[in-house]
């Protein structure tokens, strides 16, 4: 497979300026309500004029009880937003780059005293980190009414000029709870097989394409996780065959849920200064259990490896089994690993989280050859400062 990183290209209708993509990153840039910001405007505008293939945006939310635990979180919950989001891509498009709506509900990864309303999943289990609430089990009418507030939100991505949308069905989100058997416990039509746990993913899919023709869907998919009954390679490869019968323009393969802990976001170090200044589960802490813990922690902690190229082997998977562009995530940083991702058929594309905070220019120097990785030391202290604060990189020192 000879495919240049800089070469355009198509995933449906999408026609994207290279290879390498900007994933879905939550940037804290709405303001109270979910609306987008001219600060968002300007971010993504700064990635558009570097040459990024395409811009996936932070996730967005398709109901008030599923808005997420971080700062200022994107809306998409009815047609008031739709000219908002309508000023982000027509400038976005003056520069040709493609620009796609990610869009979530985060199901029990979340609070009540976020949302103000009840926290709700497949099945009524705790989760391990947001342990304040034990989650409302999904009625039928419940899942009816999330399945048609995901198809408006595909609708009202279009009618904003987006040039596709992307469903997060990753990193244990309502969608992804619903695909694990970690969360989904159920015994109706709803749970059980892979099928049945796909069956809210296949509505979707069917009621949207009756409104919105051959709109690009695609998706954000686990290809594995930590838990003991979660996503495997051989379900997602399953779930990946499901995904194209059902219409899926492209999946983006990640990996991991918040229980999990540094899954998703690996690196060799615990972001703790972080943890303890910024999550709402460790800032309350005394100092003295703070000092404490901070040489302590990282002697019992399991680090998970390793720590780029992760989701690899996973894509890789995947494209054997579908004819879809594949996509992959996780740890890739350099112009190296992209060559022998791409010339390798591992995936048709790479995509990019922690390398765009800190430069957001990095597509462009990449193509220019000026630079040949990303200066990103993965301390991941941008992924914990968002509970409070809006995107920025750290470079592992909080001050």
């Amino acid at each position: 497979m000879n495919t240049s990183i800089f070469e355009p290209s198509e995933i449906s209708t999408i026609k994207l300026k290279c290879r390498i993509i900007r994933s879905a990153t939550h940037e804290g840039l709405a303001d109270e309500n979910g609306y987008p910001t001219d600060l968002l405007l300007r971010k993504y505008e700064a990635l558009a004029k570097n040459d990024v293939g395409c811009i996936i945006t932070g996730y967005a939310g398709v109901m008030k009880n599923g808005k997420g635990n971080y700062h200022n979180m994107l809306m998409i919950d009815n047609d008031s937003y739709i000219s908002h989001y309508k000023q982000i891509t027509e400038r976005i498009h003056e520069y040709q780059t493609p620009i796609i709506l990610q869009i979530a509900h985060c199901g029990r990864q979340t609070r009540s005293k976020i949302t103000g309303l009840p926290t709700v999943a497949p099945s009524p289990i705790k989760d391990q980190f947001f342990t304040e609430d034990i989650p409302v089990e999904l009625s039928e009418s419940d899942i009816e009414e999330v399945i048609n507030h995901f198809v408006q939100g595909i609708v009202r991505a279009k009618k904003a000029g987006f040039d596709g949308v992307q469903l997060h069905l990753a990193h244990g989100y309502l969608l992804s709870q619903f695909l694990s058997s970690h969360t989904n416990r159920r015994t109706d039509k709803w749970g059980g097989s892979t099928e049945n746990k796909f069956r809210i993913i296949s509505e979707i899919f069917i009621r949207a394409k009756q409104l919105v023709g051959n709109y690009p869907i695609l998706v954000k998919l686990n290809g594995h996780d930590g838990r003991k009954k979660g996503m495997t390679i051989t379900e997602a490869v399953e779930i990946a065959r499901m995904l194209e019968a059902v219409g899926c323009a492209a999946i983006e393969v990640s990996c991991g849920v918040y229980e999990d802990g540094l899954y998703t976001i690996r690196g060799d170090k615990l972001p703790l200064d972080a943890l303890f200044k910024y999550n709402f589960k460790y800032n309350s802490y005394p100092n003295i259990i703070k000092k404490i813990a901070k040489p302590v922690v990282p002697l019992i902690t399991k680090k998970v490896k390793p720590y780029q190229n992760y989701n690899v082997d996973a894509a890789t998977e995947i494209k054997k089994n579908v004819t879809i562009p594949v996509i992959v995530v996780g740890g890739i940083k350099s112009v190296e690993d992209i060559k022998a991702i791409l010339s390798g058929g591992k995936a048709d594309y790479v995509s990019m989280c922690r390398p765009f905070i800190i430069e957001p220019n990095i597509v462009k120097k990449f193509k220019d050859g000026t630079q040949l990785a990303s200066k990103c030391i993965d301390c991941n202290y941008c992924m914990i400062a968002l509970e409070k604060n809006t995107l920025r990189c750290y470079r592992g020192k909080l001050d």
